[in-house]
């Protein structure tokens, strides 16, 4: 078997491992952020559950730090409190980005990590089976609940050769991403394998698996070698470390052959990830900002690499250069042997160990600014600035495009730098706060910001309503569900967050949903791409959207859907979409029927109320789909089969 296999048939708790057949696997270990987790808490209450029943979870502020307002430092009493009660780990504001110290501190190789952010398959480089998930799905987790997912093919990326000087993990994933594009990956777990694999330490290895998530891809695993050992030991956590490696007859759906030492530094353009091009072939393009840091590139030896490129220079004059490092270990660090001083003393703005620029909480550029990022995602006014032009490049590109005000490739910098992995990392857990004593008494803290979230009702006899908006290819749920540093806030205020839904497409959206009494959204292909916010479900249930008929979905986007009883629907016939328009009345008659019959494989039709035309679209769903859609979404089903 594969390195992916043997993870999920030690997990398997049902299901056949068919490609696309839907399979249930048992979770060790659950994370959340702020920007997601007070929802999953409140999803978690709701359950009545009293104590999670995983190896370990834990809750981390990373997203919502700016505190502008009470907001965020309400929702965070809340977490840390409802943490406290419920047996969960709690990992304080400044402790550093979930992924970077989940990978740090807690994660093991051969376990199953959900998380409730989109870039949980970073634990792919220790070997972990890690996934991305909506908050309800991490919530039915923590309360010993399997989780289920239609099982992936399994696509080889053999990495042969060494990286050359000056090109990085960065650069290989934007690789990746050149030749499979952002829905290259649906349906896959990427496995890395090959003779390559050992030249790339763990954070490389980290990059790769965290920027998969943009391929569309359930996740990415890399083998436990001698390496991850050296890595978990250098933690202090050797005991955590064992072998996990495919067979040498191992046979997998896909592979790709990269070799390692013919690329070269590389660029995701604006607006996307796979939007890539060559540095030198574009190079000269003055740079108004330069942002180091985000879970993909926040590392130690990450930050290392650029004191070392910044020691005894100082930025080109037209350039704010930001640098956030990825935890409190990696400022502790850096902070010890110097490094952060020469970083400083470039010029470099040092931002608190958290999300930051990357999710548009802060550092928004100027208008019509170019702004280089080591993040993740470049999508059009993530940044918090629409007329800004993101750049996703390698933090070596970056410290020499700040250096020069121009995109540089970073060869013209002359020798790298050596930066080596330390044999033991500086470890001082003392913002991660242990869960009270099993039966302890604890008060959660309510703010007023915390509002209810919607639910659904069963499926009546007929869903009729209007399309309320028609969307284009590649929505994402920056889109669907804004997230900039003014909403971000309001992530438990989700009646407040609906007066902002998908108005990047149209601004009138709310309101014409609002007097609607809610209808049907219609959208391109890969539909709901990005971060794995229930929030982009929850909006537009809160306004009375019914369905979502699209082209195609992106996959944590689609459950969670279905997680809040909303039907993903997909046309048969891609030409349909031309035919519902705004304002347009149509009905799914005899609604639970034709929901029953869809997951046995049967058409459903959508009427046209005014001509009476039918439009054929598919409900890829399972059986248990089913009955959660029927059920009016997972909370209502789950306290029903549990009573």
């Amino acid at each position: 078997m594969n390195i992916t296999e043997k993870l999920i048939k030690s997990h398997l708790v049902s299901g056949e491992m068919i490609p696309s057949k839907e399979i249930a696997i048992k979770i060790d270990q659950t994370l959340t952020q702020d920007s997601t987790g007070t929802m999953a808490y409140l999803q978690f209450e709701a359950m009545g559950i009293p104590r999670v029943k995983t190896e370990k979870s834990v809750a981390y502020i990373d997203h919502n730090t700016l505190q502008t307002g009470f907001e965020n430092a309400d929702d965070h009493k809340y977490i840390q409190t409802v943490a406290q009660k419920h047996g969960i780990y709690f990992s304080k504001p400044g402790n550093g980005i979930c992924h970077q110290v989940h990978l740090e501190r807690f994660g093991k190789p051969g376990k199953t990590l959900l998380g409730s952010d989109s870039h949980t398959p970073t634990g792919g480089g220790i070997g972990m089976l890690a996934i991305g998930a909506g908050g309800l799905d991490v919530a039915v987790a923590m309360g010993g609940g399997a989780y289920y997912l239609a099982m992936p093919k399994v696509c080889h990326v053999v990495l042969t050769g060494k990286l050359n000087p000056w090109v990085t993990a960065k650069d290989v994933i934007l690789e990746v991403l050149r030749r499979l594009s952002v829905k290259g990956g649906v349906g896959k777990v990427m496995e890395y394998g090959g003779e390559g694999v050992k030249t790339l330490s763990v954070p490389q290895r980290a990059t790769i698996t965290n920027m998969g998530a943009e391929l569309g891809a359930t996740t990415s695993v890399f083998p436990s070698d001698a390496v991850t050992k050296a890595f978990l030991t250098a933690q202090g956590r050797a005991d955590d470390w064992i072998e996990l490696k495919a067979d040498d007859n191992a046979i997998y759906d896909e592979e790709i052959i990269i070799a390692l030492d013919e690329i070269e530094p590389l660029v995701a353009c604006p607006h996307s990830p796979d939007n890539i091009k060559k540095v030198r072939d574009i190079s000269g393009i003055a740079v108004d900002q330069v942002a180091i840091g985000s879970c993909t590139n926040s590392s130690y030896t990450d930050m290392m690499t650029v004191a070392k490129l910044l020691k005894g220079k100082t930025i080109n004059p037209n350039v704010s250069l930001v640098i956030a490092p990825g935890s409190k270990q990696v400022m502790n660090m850096l902070a010890a042997n110097g490094a952060l001083a020469d970083i400083i003393s470039a010029g470099a703005r040092i931002l608190e160990c958290g999300c930051g620029p990357c999710i548009g909480m802060g550092q928004a550029p100027a208008t019509n600014a170019v702004s280089l990022r080591t993040v993740n995602r470049n999508f059009e006014g993530r940044s918090g600035t629409k007329s800004a032009q993101v750049y996703i490049v390698s933090p070596e590109t970056a410290v020499a495009s700040a250096l020069s005000g121009v995109l540089t490739d970073p060869h013209t910098l002359g020798e790298a730098p050596l930066v080596s992995m330390p044999d033991h990392f500086m470890v001082n857990d003392n913002l991660i706060i242990p869960p009270a004593p099993e039966g302890q008494c604890v008060k959660v803290v309510r703010g007023p910001n915390i509002q209810p979230f919607p639910k659904n009702t069963k499926v009546p006899k007929d869903i009729s309503g209007t399309v309320l908006i028609q969307v284009e290819d590649n929505i994402t749920t920056d889109h669907i569900m804004p997230s900039n540093a003014k909403l971000l806030p309001f992530r438990s205020n989700v009646p407040y967050l609906a007066d902002y839904c998908l108005t990047p497409c149209d601004p009138d959206f709310p309101a014409r949903a609002k007097k609607a009494n809610g209808g049907f959204i219609v959208a391109g292909q890969n539909y709901g791409q990005g971060s794995s916010r229930e929030h982009a479900a929850l909006a537009p249930l809160q306004l009375g959207v019914k369905a979502v008929i699209a082209k195609s979905f992106a996959r944590i986007h689609m459950a969670n859907l279905i997680n809040n009883g909303i039907l993903p629907l997909v046309f048969v016939n891609e030409w349909d979409y031309d035919t519902m328009k705004v304002n347009v009345q149509f009905t799914i008659k005899y609604a639970a029927d034709q929901i029953k019959g869809a997951a046995e494989g049967q058409i459903v039709q959508i009427t046209n109320v005014q001509t009476g035309e039918d439009i054929p679209v598919k409900l890829n769903i399972s059986e248990r789909q089913r009955d959660i859609l029927l059920a009016g979404g997972l909370l209502n089903y789950t306290k029903a089969n549990n009573q």
